[in-house]
């Protein structure tokens, strides 16, 4: 037996019925200040250390994402077909 469910809601409705925060105003800091360093007027250095804090697993995962790419996208680094 298959149910289908199909809910008519706006993200922020489907949050709130689950209980979720609503983190508009950190969405909006953080839009903000992006767009502060895009203009210019953060340091080259802050903007790479806040990419790196809010990376996934922060530069460890960094790390990982270019080796993945250094190594042509297979397990091992090794490129191929």
């Amino acid at each position: 037996m298959k149910i289908n469910v199909e809910i008519d809601c706006t993200p922020e409705e489907a949050r709130a019925a689950i209980g979720l925060p609503d983190l508009t105003p950190l969405h909006d800091r953080y839009v903000a200040m992006m767009m502060e360093a895009m203009h210019g007027s953060a340091p080259p250095e802050m903007i790479e250390s806040m990419m790196k804090n809010w990376a996934p697993m922060g530069e460890a995962g960094l790390s990982l994402w270019r080796a993945m790419f250094e190594g042509g996208g297979r397990p091992g680094g090794k490129a191929g077909g």
